[in-house]
């Protein structure tokens, strides 16, 4: 049975990521180096790009193009991520919270 990929696979090398998002090597490293993305590492120190990786790569020039600097764009993506978190817990919870259902009323 083949394994499941997932989307924090790390399968793309630079180059092959930066093509794929139309942006530069060099702009991947920049985001990097602030914090806005953490690629996964081979052993040997070799970058690898994960689906969910290009999808936030696309997010960020989304937001550049919207007029956000990256001080911005890594605040709203810490706030997103913070909203996800928060909407996960939500779920959760009424998942397991015994919620009183309400009595049907009687006619008169």
């Amino acid at each position: 049975m083949a394994a499941q990929l997932d989307g924090d696979r790390g399968l793309y090398g630079i180059s092959v990521a930066a093509e794929l998002v139309g942006m530069g090597v060099q702009t991947l490293r920049l985001y990097e180096a602030r914090g806005l993305l953490e690629p996964a590492r081979t052993d040997g120190g070799t970058r690898r790009y994960s689906d969910n990786d290009l999808t936030r790569l696309r997010r960020i020039g989304d937001l550049l193009d919207a007029g956000l600097n990256l001080a911005g764009i890594s605040m709203v993506l810490d706030l997103e991520a913070q909203n996800d978190e928060l909407r996960a817990e939500k779920h959760e919870w009424l998942k397991t919270a015994k919620i009183a259902q309400p009595r049907p009323r009687k006619r008169s």
